[in-house]
């Protein structure tokens, strides 16, 4: 029953166990029955057989408890350390993706002598763009967007090598820092490979900090050479120029005016493209780094107090990347990954890393723009994803709680026949999973649609950055009939400390996780806590399975002794329809939990239309009376859910304002800032705990 969504629950009960609504008919749901039961004896056989061979790589097909069963027959110590784990990848523990490449300047040119006129780095052009009013007055764009243009591997390491003599014809040097604040897009990575090959460590600053955040991160790092972008650099950069005294050139990546009225005497601004002029005008060899050599410092969104940044090494990332790419089967140079997290994130970078490693196009987007039914795409022109039909994605949980959510609505919107059809395709085939099948009608029949709305081509999905719900990790992984796998790591380990089996359908360790099977991606995970590094590796040695509920931070004790995962919380309430996000608060002084909700509006207009009540959405979202409606929807999902008692929020605000990057309450990656949440509904934090 957590599977679906609480509306959902009474017709999921009554259909699996065959107590039939009048409205339905039966004969249909015979026939359902009876194809199913035809094509499972045709494909048993086949299925049966297929599930005792072993894979190209050495794993297995079969069932979840098969394989593991397997597995442990296996272990290499001799002894019974857990069915759970990848063993053949702890025989030996690979640090570099391909012979004599420990550096990531050798990395990209290794992959352009490769692939010297594959697609590399491609951008939608943008063809028009519109003001739409709304209802309530508010003007959003809206954009047209044409096809994707590409440059070949050959033309980017060309670009970044050009770029990179530039900037050293500009003053910087090697070993010296230079900073990069831009939003995500091809410019971004052929910055950081011209960094690379000439040595430069490049300090990543999230685009959405504030000012303060910013200054803080460039003077740090002492940078006296920034590339950015026009918008951010006049709507960010510029207040607080004076503040960073050190800075001299700041590089443009847009075309763009060559003239600057307006900026402080001793700071010069310059386009990409005439840096890049100057450095073929200029060509000066690379300076190739070691491994051990700083090639980035990457500041963290800043969850909890200001921006830390994280020495990363080259070593670090070549190792880390050599990791993630043993979990992605066959990737190769057929494979097309979408880019549109941030890139100063970890995750993002990466995962495009590990795409450049192997010959893959990688096609940009934003978040904005990536399915046809985005904010800012024009109704009935295509999104990013319907063009360019994406192999590979990485998602954060908010995104793909959205994707689950947005589906689900419309099944709710279905007749009774088509809704009925739904789940008994969608329980068919989880179990179906489960037991190492696959399901080729259904996926055809069923799911085809659901799969569309990525492009239909689809067939990995890497989550990371928060715990993913089980109820949307299964969801993706029926729907969109693909593994959904899930990361465990920290800026520290290079991203992915850990990651899931590719064959499982693993859930989150807030659910049953008995199925989990995490192994190391690098045997060095990052170059400032050596100490650490040995502790993790030690307890993944040890661990029969790796168990994660939440961070330390997020973990609150209440007054009566129980402990509350606060994102244990969170990640099960979103699943519900008319919760767009929710932040869980609690006080260890206080006996319960209390949460900050962003409403679905069209599901809590249909919500409050049922009782009556009529107001604007500022006003329905500070009533009272909505607030109780909300709180008993969310208990009932939260009971279903099979959440105990005092994990379930007693009171609850709602927000009329979605929480964005620009707002402040969420970092990049949409992850809550808790502290700044904290200040922001402190007084409806006393007014919830009774003024204490």
């Amino acid at each position: 029953s957590a599977l679906l969504p609480h509306s959902l629950l009474s017709a999921h009960h009554s259909f699996t166990k065959m107590k039939l609504k009048e409205d339905l008919n039966p004969m249909l749901l015979l026939l359902f029955h009876l194809m199913v039961w035809i094509y499972t004896i045709i494909t048993f056989l086949p299925s049966y057989l297929l599930s005792w061979v072993s894979g190209p790589d050495g794993s297995f097909y079969g069932s979840e408890e098969e394989r593991a069963k397997r597995v442990k027959a296996r272990s290499v110590l001799g002894r019974p350390e857990g069915p759970y784990r990848a063993v053949s990848a702890m025989k030996k523990l690979v640090t570099s993706l391909h012979p004599g490449v420990d550096t990531l300047d050798k990395m990209f040119e290794y992959a352009a002598m490769r692939f010297p006129d594959r697609d590399c780095l491609g951008t939608r052009e943008v063809i028009s763009t519109e003001d739409e009013r709304q209802g309530n007055g508010k003007v959003f764009k809206k954009v047209v967007l044409g096809e994707y243009r590409w440059l070949s591997y050959k033309d980017a390491l060309t670009a970044a090598t050009q770029l990179g003599s530039g900037l050293a014809a500009l003053g910087q040097r090697p070993k010296t820092n230079i900073a990069i604040f831009c939003e995500t897009r091809a410019e971004w990575i052929i910055a950081a490979q011209a960094c690379f090959t000439y040595n430069f460590p490049l300090v990543t600053i999230y685009s959405t900090l504030g000012g303060p955040a910013i200054a803080h991160g460039l003077n740090e790092t002492q940078v006296t050479h920034i590339i950015t972008s026009k918008e951010l650099l006049e709507s960010r950069l510029k207040v607080i120029l004076t503040e960073v005294p050190r800075l001299q050139h700041i590089i443009i990546v847009d075309n763009t005016p060559t003239t600057w009225p307006g900026y402080p005497c001793g700071i010069s601004i310059h386009n990409m493209a005439a840096v890049q002029k100057l450095g073929a005008r200029h060509e000066k060899g690379g300076f190739s780094p070691l491994p051990s050599d700083i090639a980035v410092i990457m500041y963290t969104s800043g969850s909890t107090g200001i921006p830390k940044g994280v020495m990363i090494s080259h070593s670090n990332i070549i190792a880390g990347i050599t990791g993630m790419a043993e979990r992605i089967p066959n990737l190769c140079e057929e494979d097309t990954y979408i880019g549109y997290l941030p890139l100063a994130h970890v995750l993002e970078l990466s995962a495009e890393l590990v795409c450049v490693s192997h010959g893959c196009r990688i096609g940009y987007s934003s978040p904005q723009t990536l399915a046809d039914q985005s904010t800012k795409i024009k109704k009935g022109s295509k999104g990013d994803t319907s063009m360019l039909q994406p192999t590979l994605m990485a998602a954060v949980p908010e995104i793909m709680d959205r994707i689950y959510k947005n589906v689900m609505t419309k099944v709710e919107e279905m007749n009774c026949v088509q809704r009925t059809l739904f789940i008994l395709a969608y329980n068919y085939k989880l179990e179906q999973l489960t037991k190492g099948y696959s399901t080729p009608l259904c996926d055809k029949l069923v799911f085809r649609k659901v799969r569309s709305l990525l492009g239909g081509r689809t067939r990995v999905l890497l989550s990371g950055g928060a715990p993913l719900s089980a109820a949307t990790q299964r969801f993706m992984n029926v729907c969109f009939c693909c593994p959904v796998g899930q990361g465990y790591g920290l800026t520290e380990t290079c991203g992915a400390g850990t990651i899931s089996e590719r064959e499982g359908i693993m859930v989150n360790a807030h659910s049953q996780v008995e199925n989990a099977s995490f192994y190391p991606t690098s045997s060095l995970l990052f170059k400032l806590y050596p100490r650490i590094c040995m502790d993790i590796h030690t307890f993944l040695q040890a661990a029969p399975f790796a168990v994660f509920p939440d961070r330390k931070k997020d973990l609150v004790k209440l007054q009566a002794g129980e402990y509350v995962s606060l994102g244990k919380v969170e990640a099960t309430l979103k699943n519900c329809s008319l919760i767009d996000n929710i932040c869980a608060y609690a006080n260890s002084d206080e006996t319960y939990v209390i949460g900050f909700v962003v409403p679905n509006q069209k599901q809590l207009l249909a919500l409050v239309d049922q009782y009556g009540i009529r107001g604007s959405w500022e006003e329905l979202c500070n009533s009272k009376a909505v607030e109780e409606l909300v709180l008993k929807v969310i208990t009932e999902a939260a009971l279903a859910a099979q959440l105990e008692r005092f994990e379930i929020p007693r009171k609850i605000r709602l927000s009329p304002e979605p929480w964005t990057p620009e707002t402040g309450l969420v970092t990049d990656a949409f992850k809550l800032k808790r502290k700044e949440l904290k200040t922001h509904y402190q007084d409806d934090i006393e007014r919830m705990y009774g003024g204490k």
